[in-house]
């Protein structure tokens, strides 16, 4: 039986954010992985809309609609600009973190089915993807010897991003992907999402930032005395 074309548009409406979530990650991957002609066909808008590509771009729109973003940047030129600037590992650490958008926070979580707090997100994250255990909290990560102090200048995708969020210092951590935004999760409340770093709220509670030298490797160290 076909359906009329109101029914075909309620259909479309009801897409899950796990649908769209699996989407994000098919095109992060399909540029990864050298095929951009893929990752065009399925998420990013045709190249004659390109002077409105913000919103024409529905991923970007619907993650924008629900909070995940904090802009409707389209998808691909996110995954693009993050294969352009990173190191393979990095660009998988960030893939791979952004496959969590969405899930819920959960204090004390440590995985998708848990949910996630801050620091179990950014353990899971590094642990999974590219193999790195940190420690289980924030100020712990932020303390770990085998991570190396860098500017807020010098941040690079999947660089971890600490801030004062209850009034102690390194309370909150995130990971960088790229063009000032970073991933975490932010509160009870609240599921895994992007923000801009620029933002008063987070610019004011800049901790500093923590760099695994195995994700940026040839990356030049910055002095362990400047943090932002």
């Amino acid at each position: 039986m076909q359906l009329s074309d109101h029914a075909c548009r309620n259909h479309v409406r009801v897409a899950s954010l796990g649908t769209v979530r699996t989407l994000l990650v098919i095109g992060a991957l399909s540029v990864g992985l050298g095929a951009p002609a893929l990752a065009q066909n399925v998420l990013a808008p045709a190249p004659a809309a390109s002077a409105s590509a913000d919103a024409e771009d529905p991923v970007s729109r619907f993650l924008s609609e629900k909070g995940l973003m904090p802009s409707t940047k389209p998808v691909v030129e996110m995954a693009q600009q993050v294969r352009s600037k990173a190191s393979d590992m990095a660009s998988s650490l960030v893939t791979s973190a952004m496959d969590f958008l969405g899930v819920p926070y959960k204090l004390g979580g440590t995985s998708r089915e848990t949910g996630f707090d801050c620091s179990g997100f950014t353990r899971h994250v590094f642990e999974n993807s590219v193999g790195l255990v940190l420690p289980r909290r924030s100020a712990e990560q932020a303390n770990s010897p085998d991570l190396i102090p860098v500017k807020q200048s010098e941040l690079k995708p999947g660089d971890l991003v600490f801030f004062n969020t209850l009034r102690r210092t390194f309370s909150h951590v995130g990971i960088y992907i790229g063009d000032n935004k970073f991933i975490h999760s932010p509160r009870t409340g609240a599921s895994v999402r992007v923000e801009d770093i620029r933002v008063g709220y987070w610019q004011q509670r800049f901790d500093g930032a923590r760099r695994a030298p195995l994700v940026n490797a040839g990356t030049v160290q910055a002095s362990a005395t400047g943090e932002r």
